[in-house]
């Protein structure tokens, strides 16, 4: 008796501005791609998109590699400027973006627009010299450090 993984099953409903798939099953090493692929192909295809909704609701187990797809999944998000959203999460998958440190980054909205961009730049640092940024390296960190 051979037992196949449950198939992950993606149902794409497109409206003028979003674009929802819902996703039925596991994603893991075997499924993650195909969710990866649509919602790459959706981003793609639709220039004017604002929002891209992912329901979760019906997601199984999700191991390293379906996490990943999420992760890249939100970062061609933002390279879009759409909002990503990961509807109706069951209580597994928000346990494990919570162990894992990602939740509040795959759940934050980015920031867009021109005001954003202005925002974003005024809070970046000054870009190191090669000098700090070898000092830097050198200097011990931590709660034995010295200063």
């Amino acid at each position: 008796m051979t037992i196949q993984p449950p198939a992950l099953h993606l149902t794409t409903v497109e409206t003028r501005q979003a674009v929802r798939i819902e996703i039925t099953g596991d994603l893991d090493y075997d499924t993650a791609d195909l969710l990866l692929e649509e919602a790459t192909a959706r981003l793609s295809a639709r220039p004017g998109l604002e929002d891209l909704h992912l329901h979760c609701a019906g997601i199984g187990m999700v191991d390293s590699m379906g996490l990943s797809i999420l992760l890249m999944i939100r970062r061609r998000a933002d390279a879009a400027r759409v909002r990503l959203h990961l509807d109706d999460r069951p209580a597994q998958l928000d346990q494990l973006l919570g162990i894992t440190g990602t939740l509040e980054y795959l759940t934050a909205q980015p920031a867009t627009g021109a005001a954003a961009t202005h925002r974003d730049a005024a809070a970046s640092p000054t870009p190191a010299t090669a000098a700090e940024r070898r000092a830097r390296a050198g200097s011990p960190t931590g709660p034995d450090a010295t200063t």
